[in-house]
């Protein structure tokens, strides 16, 4: 029997609460016209918060075979180029907009927040997966490993493949201390708006913006 999502009306609640144009001179000669300038990339900002329920209603599940499930929502076709994303920068705190989530998270006694990171990309190429793990997005949290991907097809996509193995999971979930729990799963995403991965071991909180005119999510 399948365990129900994350208390996802408790955490309904929690989230509820919460340039000129050029001019020419003469020359006496002609230049070569210069070949132009490859357009850059654009830079996303992302922000997530890892965190896990108190507790959980349900039966027990075979976690070894849910493991390599993958859920991929949207359609989206791969484009004739391939293009690997790159890392710019970890983002402090004093950048994130997610804080409030988290106190919010934290004061409800459902959940745990276990990690909390921002970090500044580019996005690759529609199905190449391409990510960065967790530590070099500033995640560093004993049993949680993976790594998260964001993707550019006709849509933006963010995904990611995390395993948290919890030393004492809740006890609803019918799993022995240090099983390895994986969310794998991939959607789309638009800017300022809060996305939830679910896992009913751990859920993650996502949110996505452009690095010009950041604007707080949800307004």
């Amino acid at each position: 029997m399948r365990i129900a999502p994350l208390h996802v009306v408790t955490l309904a609640v929690v989230l509820a609460a919460c340039g000129a144009p050029a001019l020419w001179g003469a020359a006496e000669e002609t230049a070569p016209a210069a070949a132009p300038a490859p357009a850059a990339s654009p830079v996303y900002n992302i922000e997530i918060i890892v965190f896990r329920p108190t507790s959980v209603v349900g039966g027990a599940e075979n976690w070894s075979a849910e493991a390599g499930t993958r859920s991929i929502a949207g359609d989206e076709s791969a484009g004739g180029s391939s293009e690997i994303g790159h890392f710019v920068a970890v983002l402090p705190n004093t950048a994130w907009q997610l804080t409030d989530l988290e106190s919010r998270l934290r004061a409800s006694g459902a959940y745990v927040p276990v990690a909390h990171a921002a970090w500044s990309q580019t996005a690759s190429s529609w199905g190449t997966r391409a990510g960065f793990p967790l530590q070099r997005l500033g995640v560093d949290v004993p049993g949680l490993n993976g790594t998260v991907f964001l993707e550019r097809g006709q849509f933006l996509h963010l995904g990611m493949t995390l395993t948290y193995a919890m030393a004492a999971p809740p006890a609803g979930l019918g799993a022995a201390p240090d099983t390895p729990f994986t969310l794998n799963e991939s959607r789309r995403v638009r800017f300022y708006e809060r996305n939830y991965f679910d896992h009913p071991a751990f859920g993650v909180i996502a949110l996505v913006t452009p690095t010009q005119g950041t604007r707080p999510p949800g307004r």
